[in-house]
């Protein structure tokens, strides 16, 4: 009986501010079988730091986040 742990991510791009929601299924297997697994979620936005997530949220942040994405989530941020 050899039990692992995979986790895998998913992603999806939400509002105008190109905010991306990463949700991360962690599953435990037991020779090959799923026996029991949990989600975790959390939301990047155009003002964090990215350089500590997986390459592929890193590459969604450089390809969706630009200039004028930033500049008007930073505005809408003012207006609140």
């Amino acid at each position: 009986m050899a039990l692992t742990k995979v986790e895998k991510d998913d992603y999806d791009i939400r509002t105008d501010y190109k905010h991306i929601s990463v949700r991360t299924k962690t599953s435990i297997m037991e020779d090959g079988a799923e026996i029991s697994y949990k989600y975790h979620r959390k939301v990047l936005t155009p003002d964090m730091d990215v350089s500590g997530e997986s390459a592929e949220a890193q590459a969604l942040a450089n390809a969706l986040w630009t200039d004028e994405v930033k500049k008007a989530y930073e505005d809408s941020k003012k207006e609140d």
